[in-house]
């Protein structure tokens, strides 16, 4: 059998905000509650358990989405519509700015519970990076 990732938790604040502001973003559905999870699923069937709850501070993980062209401008459109900062660097010093890397575009923003997200039309390496 292959190995794949099957799902992964991810602490909030908040589960219901975080889920569906993902949802929102990346044009997807918050699925049924399941235990203390909250449930968002992409396309190759991994899923995103949200989960509330968690003592003290909430480290910040990263999530990279790879979509498609049409994917990015209806999510680049939401993200703008909803006035959420993004940035063409995962430092943050290019805001409102999307990269153009491996030929495609890629934009960075962070949500509720200030985990960063990632949104690529291009998986990394494949094609050579460039400066913009």
């Amino acid at each position: 059998m292959a190995v794949e990732l099957n799902h992964t938790i991810v602490a909030a604040r908040d589960r219901r905000e975080s889920a569906e502001f993902l949802a929102h973003v990346l044009g997807l559905e918050v699925g049924t509650p399941w235990g203390p999870f909250l449930p968002v699923v992409v396309s190759n069937g991994v899923t995103l358990d949200f989960a509330d709850g968690w003592p003290g501070e909430i480290a910040s993980q990263h999530y990279a989405f790879l979509i498609s062209e049409e994917e990015f401008d209806a999510a680049f459109a939401r993200i703008e519509a909803a006035g959420i900062t993004y940035w063409a660097d995962p430092h943050g010093q290019q805001k409102n700015e999307i990269n153009h890397h491996w030929g495609g575009r890629g934009l960075y923003f962070k949500d509720p519970a200030g985990h960063g997200m990632e949104i690529i039309t291009r998986p990394y390496g494949s094609q050579p990076p460039t400066d913009s």
